[in-house]
């Protein structure tokens, strides 16, 4: 009975083990994908304050405003996400 009891024991720090692992990079992950996020909406909104003083520069007046849903889309989709927004004010430009 004894014996029993020290394999039960065994396998279960062997279980807790492994999930404590398992979790730990789960989190990892998700630590990742959420700073990459924040990258993204930052070099987002610079990237947008930018082409805004360059069309400004070239007398265009088109402009994406610096808000929220900017944010969120260029955090998001990335670049591809600002060239869509330009996209969208260019198109209503026409």
């Amino acid at each position: 009975m004894d014996r029993i009891t020290d394999n039960l024991t065994g396998f279960i720090i062997i279980i807790v083990v492994c999930v404590l692992v398992l979790f730990i990079g789960v989190v990892k992950k998700k630590s990742e994908l959420f700073m990459n996020v924040i990258l993204r909406t930052v070099l987002g909104l610079i990237s947008i304050y930018f082409m805004n003083e360059v069309l400004d520069w070239q007398q265009i007046d088109v402009a994406v405003g610096l808000n929220p849903l900017t944010a969120l889309t260029s955090g998001i989709l990335g670049f591809p996400g600002v060239l869509l927004l330009y996209g969208i004010q260019f198109y209503k430009f026409l």
